[in-house]
């Protein structure tokens, strides 16, 4: 989905497909007719837009078969769904019984993270529309926080420098420009924006042009962040946004109630971690790796204010109370990034990975349940973005 933003650029709308983790091409191919282009009928509109995600298998057997990967360009097409940027957080086995500390791995300190984003980039140059020039790609935050130390963090910024040199290259070649953007995530190295801001202006720092952040308005709601001084923060260091993944966390307001703790345990199960954080009277915010931690009776995160938990929630249908959600933080985050006199960003991505681990009454049944979900989601993210005065043009 476009929108023309006032100023007269084009904003970019799109859903992650890392919601039907397929690990191969034919699997990618499935998804694109059961869920995306259905998406796309529920919206009523001839084009969709979708943020790839391509397993390494799936990205290898594009790189290594140029046909492969013109068909993929024209089924795409057929099927009216276009492709600005792509999801390289998850490696591979996103859709494993567990994830958990595996979607860490490889990390930025690997050779198969480096040589895996570089292809996803060289796709990406094939698979943008041909009016579009810049593409964009999601990735992790350097690694998960331990361990990590000084040595670590040189060498992934030695990675991501010899890749931006990459995207320079791609450029020439083809014309089309790609940015990567490091995704802060709660628990990794790059936990927050201001951990972004340390690593991308350190000595060393890769460049600009082509590495900065994406913003995760469930990641930055589970810190605490603020979204406006967040966004400053960014700004005022030169470090582009590269892309906004929308999404939204899972509050409780009183965990020391057993009503929420037993609600809260409805949304601790074995395949994702569920980071879990409070912010303490002084500031400082506390927590615990996963949502089942946070729940044991030795009650290690203190349960005097709101906590917030890791778990992307559908953002049109809040959680049953006693829980809510973190949509305010979403929708002052896409302010601050659209809402101005230029945009901010121009690559939106709504990104609820988790309906499948949704407690059990709240899962879509069948393929055409979820499809409906997902198209509420955009349709309400299409209305948030109306109201701040940009209009939908394809």
């Amino acid at each position: 989905m476009r929108f023309r933003h006032p100023d007269g650029s084009t904003v970019h709308l799109a859903y992650c497909t890392n919601v039907h983790p397929a690990e191969d091409l034919d699997g990618v191919r499935r998804m694109l007719s059961e869920y995306a282009e259905q998406v796309r009928r529920r919206l009523g509109r001839n084009t969709l837009g979708i943020g790839l995600w391509l397993a390494r298998n799936a990205s290898r057997t594009l790189v290594e078969n140029p046909a492969a990967l013109r068909d993929l360009r024209s089924e795409l097409d057929g099927r009216g769904l276009e492709v600005v940027t792509l999801n390289g957080f998850p490696y591979e086995g996103f859709g494993a019984e567990e994830v958990k500390y595996r979607v860490y791995h490889p990390d930025w300190t690997e050779e198969k993270r480096y040589a895996y984003t570089l292809d996803l980039a060289r796709l990406l140059t094939v698979l943008l529309p041909d009016d579009v020039t810049e593409g964009s790609i999601s990735t992790l935050p350097l690694a998960w926080r331990a361990p990590f130390g000084q040595t670590r963090s040189h060498t992934a910024c030695r990675a991501l420098t010899a890749l931006a040199e990459q995207l320079d290259a791609l450029q020439q070649r083809t014309g089309r420009s790609v940015l990567v953007g490091l995704e802060p995530e709660p628990g990794c190295a790059v936990e927050t924006t201001a951990d972004a801001v340390e690593a991308l202006t350190g000595a060393g720092a890769p460049p600009h042009h082509r590495v900065g952040v994406c913003i995760d308005t469930c990641h930055l709601a589970t810190q605490f962040e603020d979204p406006g001084a967040a966004v400053d923060r960014l700004r005022s260091a030169g470090i582009p946004i590269v892309k906004a993944q929308l999404s939204a966390a899972l509050h409780a307001e009183e965990p020391h109630l057993p009503s929420v703790r037993e609600a809260l345990a409805a949304f601790a199960e074995p395949r994702f971690l569920h980071q879990t954080r409070t912010r303490t009277p002084d500031g400082t915010v506390r927590g615990t790796d996963d949502l089942d931690r946070a729940l044991t009776d030795d009650r290690p995160l203190p349960d005097s204010g709101p906590w917030r938990c890791h778990f992307h929630v559908p953002l049109h249908a809040a959680p049953e109370p006693p829980l809510t959600s973190t949509m305010p933080v979403l929708r002052d985050t896409l302010a601050r990034l659209v809402g101005g006199s230029v945009p901010l960003t121009r690559h939106l991505e709504v990104e609820t990975y988790t309906w499948q681990a949704l407690p059990a009454r709240l899962r879509p049944s069948d393929p055409g349940q979820l499809a409906a979900g997902i198209a509420e989601e955009l349709a309400l993210v299409r209305g948030y973005l109306i109201d701040l005065g940009l209009k939908e043009i394809q």
